[in-house]
């Protein structure tokens, strides 16, 4: 399966730039990932381009009010989506201002907690959590859950 995750602006905190590439470079061993950084501006122009990228998959808008999975959520939609024959799932990470109401419409929507968290910060979660379900799949002891 394709996993695109789309996010505006690159990362440029530190620790971010770190945690992607460590995160990213670990996933190439489960899925075929792709990482794209769209440019930020108003938030109806962001998530255009968003929605643009992601044509064709199953989109997922990371949005603090979106279904707060556990971990275990996560393995089951995969799993689902597997089953189902999805080639290629898209997780959206919005700027600043977070996500216009189109982009809220046109995809679903899951959080990954009820804190605000800051766009950098949220990508390396994301990744992480997408290693974490993939090892958990494998039967691999990174997860002790």
């Amino acid at each position: 399966m394709e996993v695109l995750v789309l996010a505006v602006g690159k990362p440029k905190l530190a620790y971010a730039k770190l945690g992607t590439e460590d995160y990213a470079g670990r996933l190439t061993h489960y899925v075929r990932l792709r990482l794209e950084f769209v440019k930020a501006g108003r938030v109806e122009e962001e998530g255009a381009r968003l929605l643009a990228g992601s044509e064709g998959s199953v989109r997922i808008a990371l949005d603090p009010v979106g279904w707060m999975g556990t971990t275990e959520g996560w393995l089951n939609s995969w799993t689902e989506w597997e089953t189902d024959g999805i080639k290629k799932v898209s997780f959206l990470i919005g700027g600043a201002e977070g996500h216009s109401a189109v982009v809220r419409e046109a995809c679903e929507r899951w959080s990954l907690g009820p804190l605000t968290m800051q766009h950098e910060l949220a990508l390396v979660v994301l990744l992480e959590q997408i290693y974490r379900v993939q090892t958990l799949k494998r039967g691999e002891p990174y997860h002790r859950g």
